[in-house]
């Protein structure tokens, strides 16, 4: 059978395009062609219908047939070690209870990043997407709930993916921990020499070949103007018209006006102490789970922020930008 050996099972918006670019490039890994096929995320076909905007076109993209997942993975040369990058995989009780099933010896690895910004991130690529209807973060993910309890894929559920205590300690039952690497994305920031290192010695394989995280999924911010609305409604309607036209013509119809929307966006802009202050409320729990889970301290993620966006008192972030390049 051609299963993977390892996944990068979460979390979303925290380096993992990079990652499994970077992964690629060592001689004894093969990561599978398609980045994010998703496979243990349901039992048999995704929904063809409902959800949120650009939910029907996404699961399109799901690689759900046992057979066609395997084939991913058919022409890895022999003694190398498979894997693959679905970032949800962590979030989905169902998702894990079937690499349990499938896989148990399975290697599992995680990077996570502080909840506020991951939100963030993930509803700037969906407002920069010209899918996300609120032009407001913070009213965005007050939206969560109702986005949840109406069908909307899990890429819409802004601050339960960040909730890494819940999602760990769910995995730590399934899974041995010596299977489970936990890494910090500020660590790829910081150091992605070290961070790769890390993940080779989990794998097993030749360590110092891998140094550099390539840049990769960077997302544009564009501003909140007339013309972003106008074509953002156009980006809905062709979603909306998608779910009728085949895959490929409505993948590359919203693509089109994707990159329309993005073509003069600013990098992601800091946020102001006040929307952390809105959200922190929501984290500070399984932000103290977490740190007993895995003996660390992580409450860095509650301290206030400068108006730059860095922790009061720390480096500033625009100098990890600089050294490598790697910044979302």
């Amino acid at each position: 059978m051609a299963l993977p050996d390892f996944l990068v099972a979460g979390v979303p918006k925290a380096g993992t395009t990079a990652l499994h670019a970077a992964l690629s490039r060592h001689p004894g890994l093969f990561l599978s062609p398609v980045k994010e096929p998703k496979f243990f995320l349901t039992d048999g076909p995704p929904p063809a219908s409902g959800g949120g905007p650009g939910d029907a076109l996404t699961y399109r993209e799901h690689v759900w047939q046992r057979d066609r997942y395997e084939a991913l993975f058919n022409t890895a040369r022999p003694g190398t070690l498979r894997g693959e990058a679905t970032p949800f995989y962590l979030y989905d009780p169902g998702a894990m209870r079937r690499i349990r099933a499938l896989i148990p010896d399975v290697r599992l690895i995680t990077v996570i990043r502080d909840p506020v910004e991951r939100a963030h991130s993930n509803w700037t690529h969906l407002w920069s997407a010209g899918l996300e209807p609120v032009g407001d973060f913070v009213q965005a993910c007050a939206e969560e709930q109702r986005r949840i309890d109406a069908g909307w894929a899990p890429f819409w559920h802004y601050t339960r993916l960040g909730r890494y205590g819940e999602q760990l300690a769910r995995a730590f039952s399934l899974f041995p921990r010596e299977q489970l690497l936990v890494l910090r994305y500020r660590l790829l920031i910081e150091d992605p020499a070290a961070a790769l290192s890390r993940i080779c010695a989990f794998l097993g394989v030749e360590n110092g070949l891998l140094t550099e995280i390539p840049r990769e999924n960077v997302t544009a911010h564009p501003e909140h103007t007339l013309a972003h609305r106008a074509v953002s409604l156009g980006m809905r309607a062709t979603d909306t018209l998608g779910r009728l036209l085949p895959g490929t013509a409505a993948t590359a119809a919203t693509h089109r006006l994707e990159r329309f929307l993005q073509r003069h966006g600013r990098e992601r802009q800091p946020l102001s102490w006040d929307q952390r202050q809105a959200l922190l409320p929501r984290f500070e729990d399984d932000v103290q789970m977490l740190g007993a889970l895995l003996g660390e301290d992580f409450t860095d993620w509650l301290a206030p922020r400068d108006r730059s966006g860095n922790m009061v008192g720390s480096r500033p972030a625009g100098q990890f930008q600089a050294k490598n390049g790697f910044r979302r």
